[in-house]
């Protein structure tokens, strides 16, 4: 693996501990983090409260290039979310009685910080 694959990985770890950090502080608790499935992967899933909340982090080195992050949750990613949630509701039975919220935080790298843009109900399944 070359050095930009690795400097690319380690942003997108960092990017997700900034966004569970940030959730955190914020009053939501972590349930699972990077739960894989065959239909995909979820980057966080989060309680607040009543709600179940599936996170997609997503970073973009700039914000405003394509879009930003959060406009890069297109259809098909949003399908792919929504299955893998089902997938994950199977494995823990015992969450599936809760409502569910889809939220998709931006991170985007800056001057010397990660910076989180949350945003709430980003889609509906």
């Amino acid at each position: 693996m070359g050095a930009a694959a690795l400097a690319h990985q380690a942003l997108g770890r960092a990017a997700e501990r900034a966004a569970r950090e940030f959730l955190a502080a914020h009053g939501l608790s972590c349930v699972a983090a990077n739960f894989r499935t065959r239909a995909g992967e979820l980057d966080l899933v989060m309680r607040e409260g009543p709600l179940l909340v599936v996170v997609e982090v997503r970073c973009r080195r700039c914000a405003a290039r394509y879009g930003g992050a959060a406009a890069s949750v297109d259809r098909r990613k949003q399908r792919r979310l929504i299955a893998a949630t089902g997938l994950f509701l199977l494995a823990h039975r015992r969450l599936a009685a809760l409502r569910i919220r889809f939220d998709v935080v931006a991170v985007t790298p800056g001057a010397g910080t990660l910076v989180c843009e949350w945003l709430r109900d980003a889609f509906r399944a």
